[in-house]
């Protein structure tokens, strides 16, 4: 899939009143797990189902969302061999997740099937409408099971502990008795609360170093013209993403070779994704200014009733004043929206800053599953203790 997204409703006038090949495929698809073709994942009728299936899923999921996993895979999937797995009942749309078939485990020559991330996907919970979460997961592993296509097992990472995802995998892999396991484990800050934002700042922190924020913030003002503005939608969205990869690239990101516009496809599948949140109406955008200037900027995905903070930039000549920390003051407002209950970090384990505004975790698991046969499952078991340890002899 690395070309761009491509329109394929290029018709004449008289053409328009026929369905194309892939439109007919799609309405004549019957119930059970589906392996989606390329052209299927861009057809509108079937972005028009993938969009509805995201507003009903009992796990919300941003990077699997059509606005951000289309552009993804037209800038990473370079070999196409991403396949989305797609169950269907009822004539709808129930479940999906992109998975894709790799030699390379973390170092070792190990075929297996993973759920598809990138290094700037941060959550692998499958898309799943309410009430079909073991259904889809059932139908997956069969699938798997079936036509393992070389794949010693199924790598799943990624998935918030305690979801309806996870639990809904729990008690799957209980059905069968399938050799499974807790492969990684990771921590990050959560903003979750029944307090105010206001409220939940006081509790945060100490009075001290309230006080210490509140001499930087003016300090800061002292600069120049100080703003902050909170933006959804599309306007001037172009210029906004201009200024925060400048603003990323500046820093110590753009010299590491990290900042987001280091690399053509990185930076291709960042402004896609914004444009895409923008028009579902699913993003969020925060700016500290100096007289006009960026200081410091934040990029939210709004997917409810959870929040995804995504990407956060700050000036470093202006470090001193922590504006990337006074940003996040601003951002405790989500809690006092009525159809946001928590927003994930998406913040790698122990962040020196974030961790020290926000006080809940999110324990995102890694599981690998068994699938195909016998055999199979065994070389799998013996793989699984030597992982986990409890074989150090395999």
């Amino acid at each position: 899939m690395a070309t761009a997204a491509q329109d394929i409703y290029e018709t004449s006038p008289a053409q328009e009143l026929y369905e194309t090949s892939v439109e007919q495929a799609i309405r004549a698809r019957g119930n059970g797990l589906h392996w989606l073709s390329y052209d299927e994942l861009f057809c509108e009728a079937f972005r028009e189902d993938w969009r509805a299936l995201a507003c009903s899923a009992s796990e919300p999921n941003p990077f699997f969302e059509e606005w951000f996993l289309l552009p993804s895979l037209a800038q990473f999937d370079l070999s196409d061999r991403v396949q989305v797995a797609a169950l269907y009942a009822n004539g709808q749309l129930r479940g999906l997740l992109p998975v894709g078939h790799s030699h390379a485990y973390y170092g070792y020559l190990m075929p297996h099937a993973s759920t598809w991330l990138h290094a700037n996907a941060f959550c692998g919970s499958p898309l799943i409408a309410r009430g079909f979460e073991r259904a889809f997961l059932r139908e997956l592993l069969r699938s798997l099971d079936d036509h393992p296509n070389g794949a010693l097992f199924l790598h799943l990472p990624a998935i918030p502990e305690g979801s309806q995802v996870e639990r809904a995998l729990e008690a799957v892999l209980a059905e069968k008795d399938r050799p499974a396991g807790v492969v990684a484990q990771e921590e990050r800050a959560l903003l979750r609360s029944e307090l105010s934002s206001s409220a939940y700042y006081e509790d945060s922190l100490t009075k001290k170093r309230r006080k210490e924020l509140a001499r930087l913030r003016k300090r800061l003002g002292e600069e120049g013209e100080l703003t902050f503005e909170r933006q959804s939608g599309k306007r001037a969205l172009g210029d906004w993403i201009d200024e925060f990869l400048s603003l990323e690239a500046a820093g110590w990101k753009g010299q590491a070779g990290s900042a987001i516009a280091s690399a053509r496809d990185t930076e291709y599948m960042f402004r896609g994704a914004l444009h895409g949140a923008a028009r579902a109406g699913k993003l969020e955008r925060l700016a500290l200014r100096i007289d006009g200037k960026p200081v410091a900027m934040l990029v939210n995905f709004i997917t409810p009733p959870g929040a995804f903070s995504f990407k956060t930039a700050y000036d470093e000549r202006f470090g001193r004043y922590s504006p990337g920390f006074l940003l996040q003051q601003e951002n405790l407002e989500l809690l006092d929206r009525g159809d946001i209950a928590w927003c994930d970090s998406c913040a790698a384990e122990g962040h020196p800053m974030i961790e020290r505004i926000w006080r809940q975790k999110r324990t995102m698991l890694g599981r690998n599953i068994a699938i195909g046969g016998g055999i199979r499952r065994r070389i799998f078991e013996r793989l699984l203790r030597a992982e986990t340890k409890k074989d150090p002899q395999a």
